[in-house]
């Protein structure tokens, strides 16, 4: 996937994708109409913009349109996240990972998963 920026409403539809492709149109649309208060008409209009970005691909079959991923969730994680850090944090990991630390509740799984991951990048 090349360099390409996906809304926050953008990735309510990825999530909807990639939990359940293949999906057809009315299958995405049913799914995030009880989510959101979107209308069909809106989120066909996503659906045609990451089609356009080229995160998404569709076949028609029939009268249905069949969409599925062309990327996948963790390359757009991925460069969201680098995204994020670059803008938000100056591209430096510590300070965010300091604030998320500092902000946000972690379970005691959560806190060992972090210390081997730190013990992994000392080594």
């Amino acid at each position: 996937m090349s360099q390409v920026s996906i809304s926050d409403a953008e990735w309510q539809v990825m999530n909807v994708i990639w939990d359940g492709q293949p999906l057809t149109a009315q299958e995405i649309v049913a799914s995030l109409s009880a989510q959101t208060d979107w209308a069909p008409a809106t989120i066909k209009t996503m659906l045609h913009r990451l089609v356009k970005k080229e995160v998404l691909t569709f076949e028609q079959q029939g009268n249905r349109y069949v969409y599925r991923s062309r990327a996948k969730r963790s390359a757009c994680v991925k460069q969201a996240s680098r995204a994020f850090l670059d803008r938000v944090f100056e591209s430096e990991p510590g300070p965010l990972l300091a604030h998320f630390m500092q902000h946000t509740k972690l379970s005691a799984q959560d806190i060992a998963e972090l210390r081997r991951i730190l013990d992994e990048k000392e080594r």
